[in-house]
């Protein structure tokens, strides 16, 4: 297990999150952990199948889709109504977007 893995194995007990890290690299880890673990890469989730998904992990569901969204890992479309995991050339240039963690109406 690598030192990543181990920080953010730390962040679980009994496979539930016991905090949002404040610090923003190892909040970043997390989100994308829970990016890679939580979604697949290619399918299209509603809102609820997001909250379900992160329930999983902990109760407050909708900071960490917000975070999510935020960091660029997961897309929506501008209405809401569907999510996304973003690509890896896609979560590196979030950051550039005009409005973070949005895409286009489909």
């Amino acid at each position: 297990m690598s030192q990543k893995e181990r920080q953010v194995a730390d962040l679980f007990s009994g496979g539930r999150l016991i905090a949002v890290p404040r610090k923003a690299a190892r909040r970043g880890q997390l989100l994308a952990h829970l990016a890679e673990t939580l979604f697949e890469e290619g399918r299209t989730y509603t809102e609820p199948e997001v909250n379900d998904a992160l329930r999983t992990v902990h109760e407050d569901c909708s900071a960490l889709r917000r975070h999510l969204i935020t960091s660029g890992l997961l897309t929506r479309t501008r209405d809401g109504s569907s999510y996304r995991r973003a690509g890896a050339a896609a979560s590196a240039a979030a950051g550039t977007s005009a409005i973070p963690g949005t895409s286009p109406a489909a």
